[in-house]
């Protein structure tokens, strides 16, 4: 059980996944900085407000007549706001260099695979026929050089 348990987490898919969510927890911070000291100001500064969960304020009055409900459009373009500078981070330092990477490996798997190629050429069935053909007589007319005779219809048995 516990040799199987050792196996599961030294696999390399789960220790990657483990790497990537410290990394993306680390990251979350530093994009949040980012929209809460950057954006949201900017944002606010526009619209007259410290940031934007305090821009674009929906009140709606409850049934009970106390204090009424909120809806924070704001709030939800500043989570946007953060999402698509996520997608932009991770897009641009990640996903475009790995698949420019991969693509160049790729290029080069195949220039090797070529090159390759050219140097052993594929042997044809009617060469591979003939070569079979020419081992077994000369596999034969060693036999018939040491004359020993195999059973067969002529060997004098």
């Amino acid at each position: 059980m516990i040799k199987g348990f050792k196996e599961f987490i030294l696999r390399g898919n789960v220790i990657d996944l483990a790497v990537a969510v410290v990394i993306g927890a680390a990251f979350t911070s530093v994009v949040n900085s980012i929209v809460e000291n950057i954006f949201n100001p900017i944002i606010g500064a526009l619209f007259k407000a410290d940031s934007l969960n305090s821009t674009w304020i929906l009140t709606i009055p409850t049934l009970d007549g106390s204090k009424p409900a909120e809806v924070k459009f704001g709030a939800v373009v500043g989570a946007i706001i953060s999402f698509v500078i996520v997608a932009i981070v991770v897009y641009f330092v990640f996903v475009l260099p790995i698949n420019h990477f991969k693509k160049r490996a790729d290029a080069l798997l195949a220039k090797n695979k070529d090159a390759a190629a050219e140097e052993t050429p594929e042997v044809s069935a009617d060469v591979a026929l003939l070569a079979e053909i020419r081992d077994l007589l000369a596999a034969n007319a060693d036999n018939a050089a040491l004359g020993s005779r195999g059973p067969g219809k002529h060997s004098g048995e």
